[in-house]
């Protein structure tokens, strides 16, 4: 079992900065990739950025040059730093874990952006 859990979440106006922390515990294997995702209001969630234990990056076009993920694998702690944020930005940004078959997933941090 793999508990995620977020941190970093809150209000910032347009154009501010955020870094958003996801640290992993339980049942960790080496190979795993780490991930960030947001449901913005009435929409589906959708990948924001993800990074393989490898450190190869994908990220979305939406974010790309703004967002940058980034992970600490002795802390097992997943980064998100946000830069110029809009306020399309605004959603619950969920940290995700997919360890072979098994897909996990954090609480949810809301960012709201403010315009």
């Amino acid at each position: 079992q793999v508990q995620l859990v977020e941190s970093g979440g809150g209000l910032v106006q347009a154009g501010g900065s955020l870094r958003l922390s996801c640290a992993a515990s339980g049942t960790i294997g080496r190979n795993n990739n780490m991930g960030w995702y947001r449901q913005p209001p009435g929409k589906q969630r959708e990948l924001v950025a993800a990074i393989t234990s490898g450190g190869i990056r994908d990220t979305a076009d939406s974010v790309k040059g703004r967002f940058t993920i980034s992970r600490d694998n002795a802390k097992n702690t997943v980064y998100l730093q946000m830069n110029s944020l809009k306020s399309e930005d605004t959603a619950v940004y969920y940290c995700n874990m997919k360890l072979g078959f098994y897909n996990y997933w954090g609480q949810g941090t809301q960012v709201t952006v403010s315009s």
